[in-house]
């Protein structure tokens, strides 16, 4: 009798080995929640790859994921405390142990949901990933893009006042705004973004920051001129795939696309500001080359699905029509550069070229501004700034102006397919 209780303690702790083993080969390391207007995401970082199965419910709208072979820890039960009461997407998340072999996740919807749901193989930071999208039903990124071209037009006249000596300035305004003035539209592009960080300065600075940063304050001073508009291809900390941020600023007719950037370096000196456009051959430098596969992979950190992915990427020969458009890139590339080293030192004191995936808008200029190294000690420290920052932005801003004045754009020429 004792022999056959020995035998079935065995087995009970044998069981119970083997179960913690299986938990220990895979857990929950990293939970991470990305809110925004267009679409909120969420994040669940493992050691390896999630087998899960997943269902969208109705009335209440909601999504349940159940993760297989994951015991609940005290990571994972921190994704519920991770959502912010604004979230304009999700109402609620639970967690809980839903089967000794399963772990089971049911998100709460504020409306009808499309869910993407996809995994990402582990690269540096991150190892492997289960990427939870949430868009609104009804929300259309490029309806985003358009009211920020509406509020710029509602907002032409405010913050003037009516004495008798700005009358006639503001009929003025008015006369123009009627007689619907082409303006030159400008799409903004603040590079990386949620998961993707981008550069890191020694201080802890996120290059995903500073680029938004930079990018509203550009946006801010763009508007101000009665004959230019922006929009912000991103406007929060969330992250847009490179094919998707030229495929916004084409719906929008945009004339020129500037991206922007703070990049990185292994050393530490290294310094100076920099402009890129596309290359149809292939890297004018070895320094231009590595910047465009470091940006490149921004969707690879960031985490793109495959069905994110467009076809204009997969291009290999451009067109004439490419051609005479990187001509004019290079132009305005020129022109900012010369305003930006008013600002500060170039690192190149002409427009490199590489295969940039975010410049290829086969009709549109197009530009990458590194704006500093935040990998130097005093270029981080500068672009910590406000003011360096709007120094930065004004600079940009001349520029744009500097090369329109030679090359007046019309915004029937671009494309909005």
């Amino acid at each position: 009798m004792y022999k056959r209780l020995n035998v079935g303690l065995f087995l009970i702790l044998f069981l119970l080995v083997v179960t913690s083993n299986a938990y220990s080969k895979n857990d929950i390391n990293a939970v991470r929640i990305w809110p925004a207007q267009e679409y909120t995401r969420i994040t669940i970082e493992s050691i390896a790859p999630l087998s899960n199965d997943q269902m969208i419910l109705k009335n209440p709208e909601r999504v349940v994921i159940d993760l297989k072979g994951i015991a609940i820890n005290d990571v994972i039960k921190k994704l519920p405390s991770q959502l912010s009461v604004n979230d304009p997407n999700i109402t609620r998340i639970r967690v809980a142990q839903f089967t000794p072999n399963v772990t089971r996740i049911v998100i709460d919807l504020k409306g009808q949901a499309r869910v993407k749901i996809f995994s990402l193989k582990p690269i540096a930071p991150y190892k492997d990933r289960l990427v939870i999208d949430l868009y609104p039903e009804n929300q259309d990124s490029i309806a985003v893009l358009l009211r920020q071209l509406e509020s710029k037009n509602d907002t032409v006249t405010s913050g003037i006042k009516n004495p008798p000596d700005q009358i006639i300035k503001t009929e003025k305004i008015i006369a123009k705004k009627k007689e619907k003035i082409n303006q030159i539209i400008v799409a903004i592009d603040a590079g990386h973004g949620g998961e993707d960080p981008g550069a890191i300065g020694k201080r802890g600075t996120l290059e995903k920051v500073i680029t938004l940063q930079i990018s509203k304050k550009l946006k801010a001073l763009i508007d101000k001129e009665i004959d230019m508009k922006a929009v912000l291809i991103r406007g929060g900390d969330y992250y847009v795939p490179l094919a998707t941020r030229v495929k916004k600023a084409r719906k929008i007719k945009a004339n020129i696309f500037i991206s922007i950037h703070a990049d990185a370096f292994t050393r530490r000196s290294v310094s100076g500001s920099s402009v890129f456009a596309l290359s149809e051959r292939g890297a004018t430098s070895a320094f231009a080359k590595l910047i465009a596969n470091k940006e490149n992979e921004s969707d690879l950190i960031g985490g793109v699905s495959i069905d994110d992915k467009e076809p204009i990427l997969a291009k290999t020969l451009l067109d004439l029509s490419q051609t005479a458009t990187v001509d004019e890139s290079i132009n305005l590339g020129n022109h900012v550069l010369n305003k930006v080293k008013r600002v500060n030192n170039l690192h190149k004191k002409h427009v490199e070229q590489a295969g940039f995936a975010v410049l290829k808008a086969p009709d549109i200029p197009s530009i990458l501004v590194e704006t500093a190294f935040l990998s130097n000690p005093t270029e981080e420290k500068n672009l910590r700034s406000k003011s360096y920052q709007a120094k930065l932005a004004k600079s940009i801003l001349k520029g744009i102006k500097s090369y329109l004045k030679t090359k007046p754009l019309s915004t029937s020429s671009s494309s909005s397919n």
